[in-house]
């Protein structure tokens, strides 16, 4: 059988069979297999070896072409243009709908399938983006509020990671996980959760009963039940032993507990870390020895993204030494292989052409429509004493650092450019008028920076851009950043949208260049500017004198310097931007219009608005991932403090002095210590990083067009006080399920503006020799006279045992009910879902007596939920 790739003049891939007759007789996956051990089979030992590396080089002499497994798809398609941002993971927990979640997953593995035609008829493999796999979800367990990437999880507990993470798995691969659209891979297997600053070294300690109590349940459910053709394997060591090289882990409860059959993929540089930070073993052949053997089969090396070569020597010499065996090196090969070939990207396995989404399904109108009702549905309403919705005619003063931040609505992980984002003060006057709403410029803040748009750029020639212009190195120069020496002739120039290099898109390129940017940029209106500039240096001209914005390029999230300065509405100021080859952060300039007097502009327009509309928070640039960021209240992508910036507390406390009703939304990725504002705040909001929808969203909230329903899927403590170490991975004392303390809100809790009643539940138990489940009836009526969802929340409180937590969500239905509309409500609880975890490890359902709630949040959150009680005769002991 002889097959081909052909590109159809729509724009769709397709994969076309010369001969595929006897092909239907075959199992989809003892086919790839066969197929992929073909493959194996006629591949040199080099070949084999760079197989391994996320960046895997094309074997022409098989027309097997080049593939990149780096690609990202966190809440959106990493790729070229705007693909659909959709709100950052932790707000579409906030949603608790599985349903969106399946729905926003299989949206964004159809803008990952359109990014791989593109990507795939492009020369160079070694640029993230461009698979048929994606380095998604993030289920790790949120324990503990001061971890930079929890923003990227489903919030901190197991069930609901578990619901969210199978539909997000479902989503991306489609309906046949052995003919996966798009293969998942969850990660960070399995215990990681912070601190950044330790992630590569430190060595984390659980007991059994945390972990398959907390870190392994969301990983099971992704695995066992929606199938997920790959995992992501984490930094740190678990009990002893590197993640990514823990028999534990990888071998006992992945391979062997969960029958896992799929490819296993290392964290970047993961493997490194097991010589050279972990010390587990006494070189780097025997740190890439130790991983085979644990079955790692992808290695992810951050020096892929340079083409160092030789990566693949380390597989080589563990060999040669009798570390790992050709068979073991084969193994990870055929699964790699088989990946390729169940998600079509190699030709030879389907029955039929297998056609790929155009370009146009990138940010197409149903997936932007699709981000704005994620971020709806993502907002939480915590406080509202009557201010909200806001009346038709309101008067409104939109204050505070992020009022006009359109950066901050995409959070982290992210595409370079995502579809049209407004910003909180846009959206408000698109909602009710521009007369209505004035917008207060804030003062210098640690949460300034924004892109600049390309309507900003004027080309030399006095058209909309900038020239670009691309230089290759002097005959015998250094190829060393900051040694390098360029041609002073350029070998192309073009004109370019906004800051973007194209340099490989000319013959005469080089394997090294430099940019140089030329042009000018326009401020929309007179007033004080914060600029800086990322990934480039360089300089601009005002007032006929040179402000010099950077004298080199910064760095993959290093924080950017920024200069103030006043500028004139329309008037042209010169710039000269430039950057060379291997600076890993993209180009771009960002700024801030702020003001030298903010509290006296806030008192002005205050004194002429009805209501204060404060938009403040946090930004995806101060908590991440191991970010080289240092101020107060963060450290290295991580939070030293659950508080609002000092700035934005002072700020706040004068806003409420001025006698008019503040209306507080928090923008951020992680809980806040919310307790000023429940006690001062007429409303108050939760709105993540919503996404491209997120301005529009708001705004039909604020205005009542939109009925919120969104719950925390965290814990909103009072201070990093009330909770144990952070590289304490005890589950004491954290977390709903083991905090007993008072937050300032719990997990589970949210308003609406309609209001809801419940039935006493009424509780089934089945109850047999090897098998108990139970089913909970109850019903729901909508009280008031608005339309609205309300989120069913059912938790159960366990019989007494060593390590018990004080109850556990154990079911949800987000539902939608007319005003005055009564409907019952059904929920079937497996055995898996009533069980516990007993202190040796064991999940078991336990005989006893049972607390079981049922309603709008947790019981006693004030909140409507009714309870029941019920007792179990029977241990079902459940397998791992």
């Amino acid at each position: 059988m002889t097959t081909r790739f052909k590109l159809a003049a729509a724009g769709a891939l397709v994969l076309q069979l010369q001969s595929g007759a006897a092909l239907a007789q075959i199992p989809v996956v003892s086919g790839a297999e066969s197929r992929a051990r073909a493959i194996v089979s006629q591949l040199t030992l080099d070949e084999k070896v760079d197989q391994l590396l996320n960046g895997a080089p094309a074997i022409p002499r098989l027309k097997i072409p080049a593939y990149n497994w780096w690609t990202e798809s966190l809440h959106g398609a990493f790729g070229p243009g705007a693909t659909t941002n959709f709100p950052q993971p932790v707000g579409l927990a906030a949603s608790f709908n599985d349903k969106l979640m399946l729905d926003v997953a299989s949206s964004i593995s159809t803008e990952v399938r359109a990014v791989y035609v593109l990507e795939r008829a492009k020369p160079t493999f070694n640029k993230i983006g461009g698979a048929l796999n994606t380095w998604s979800p993030n289920i790790n367990i949120f324990r503990d509020p001061r971890w930079g990437r929890g923003q990227e999880t489903y919030g901190e507990d197991p069930f609901l990671t578990a619901q969210l993470g199978k539909a997000f798995v479902s989503g991306m691969q489609g309906p046949n996980p052995d003919l996966p659209h798009v293969i998942a891979s969850p990660k960070h297997f399995a215990v990681h959760s912070g601190p950044e600053s330790t992630r590569h070294h430190a060595d984390v300690w659980v007991s059994m009963q945390d972990l398959e109590d907390t870190y392994l349940p969301a990983f099971r459910a992704t695995i066992v039940d929606a199938k997920a053709g790959s995992i992501m394997c984490a930094y740190n060591r678990i009990n002893g032993e590197p993640a990514c090289a823990s028999n534990l882990l990888m071998v006992q409860t992945l391979r062997k507990d969960w029958k896992f059959d799929g490819y296993v993929v290392s964290d970047c540089d993961a493997v490194t870390d097991i010589h050279a930070q972990h010390k587990y073993a006494v070189d780097a052949p025997a740190g890439a020895a130790a991983a085979i053997k644990a079955g790692m089969d992808n290695e992810c090396n951050g020096a892929t993204l340079g083409n160092v070569p030789g990566l693949g020597e380390r597989y080589k010499q563990a060999l040669a030494r009798g570390y790992i065996s050709q068979a073991e090196i084969d193994t990870a090969l055929v699964r790699l292989f088989s990946a390729r070939l169940r998600n079509g990207d190699l030709p030879g396995l389907l029955p039929q052409e297998r056609a790929f989404p155009a370009a146009e399904a990138i940010n197409s109108a149903p997936h932007r429509q699709l981000a704005l009702r994620s971020a709806v549905e993502s907002l939480v309403l915590l406080k509202n004493d009557g201010a909200l919705p806001l009346k038709a005619g309101t008067r409104i003063a939109v204050v505070g650092p992020l009022a006009d931040a359109r950066r901050v609505m995409r959070g982290n992980y992210s595409s370079a450019t995502t579809g049209p984002t407004a910003t909180i003060a846009e959206a408000l006057r698109a909602q009710f008028s521009a007369g209505q709403v004035n917008l207060v410029p804030f003062g210098p803040s640690i949460t300034d920076g924004d892109p600049v748009p390309a309507s900003a750029f004027v080309a030399p020639d006095g058209k909309p851009g900038l020239q670009a212009s691309y230089f290759n190195l002097e005959a015998g120069s250094p190829t060393k950043p900051g040694q390098r020496r360029f041609q002073a002739k350029a070998f192309a120039s073009h004109s370019v949208k906004q800051l973007e290099a194209h340099a490989k898109d000319f013959a005469g390129a080089g394997d090294v260049t430099r940019v140089l940017w030329t042009g000018s940029f326009v401020a929309p209106e007179t007033g004080s500017y914060r600029l800086g500039l990322a990934g480039i240096k360089g300089q601009i001209t005002v007032g006929g004198k040179p402000v010099v914005l950077a004298k080199r390029p910064t760095h993959w999230a290093e924080p950017v310097a920024l200069t103030q300065v006043d500028l004139k509405q329309g008037e042209r100021y010169a710039l000269q931007f430039e950057t060379e080859s291997g600076v890993s952060q993209p180009p771009g300039m960002v700024w801030k219009r702020v003001s030298r007097d903010p509290l006296g502009e806030m008192r002005a327009a205050a004194a002429k608005a009805d209501v204060l509309v404060a938009v403040v928070g946090l930004t995806s640039d101060l908590e991440g991932e191991e970010m080289p960021v240092k101020v107060e209240g963060f450290s290295g992508g991580d939070r030293t403090s659950i508080d609002l910036p000092r700035d934005q507390r002072e700020y706040l406390a004068e806003a409420a002095k001025l006698g008019k009703p503040l209306v507080v939304i928090n923008l951020s990725g992680s809980a806040i210590d919310l307790s000023w504002a429940k006690a001062n705040a007429a409303a108050l909001v939760q709105a993540w990083y919503p996404g491209e929808g997120g301005g529009p969203a708001i705004a039909q909230v604020l205005a009542g067009t939109a009925n919120p329903a969104g719950r925390l899927p965290v814990t909103f403590y009072k201070g990093v006080a009330d909770l144990p170490p952070f590289d304490n991975y005890d589950m004491q004392g954290r977390t709903y399920r083991f905090y007993k303390g008072e937050p300032v809100y719990g997990f589970g809790y949210g308003l609406s503006y309609s209001s809801f009643r419940y039935e006493a539940p009424k509780v089934e138990v089945q109850e047999g020799r090897d098998d108990t489940s139970l089913v909970v009836r109850t019903a729901i009526t909508n009280t008031s006279s608005r339309d609205g969802d309300e989120v069913a929340q059912l938790y159960l409180t366990p019989p007494t045992f060593e390590g018990a937590p004080r109850l556990a969500l154990r079911g949800f239905e987000r539902l939608h009910l007319k005003a005055g509309e009564r409907r019952e409500v059904s929920f079937r609880l497996s055995a898996r879902d009533i069980s516990f975890v007993a202190r040796d490890g064991v999940r078991q359902v336990m005989p006893g007596s049972y607390r079981l709630s049922v309603g709008g949040g947790q019981p006693g959150s004030g909140l409507p939920a009714e309870s029941a009680s019920f007792s179990l005769a029977r241990q079902v002991v459940l397998p791992r």
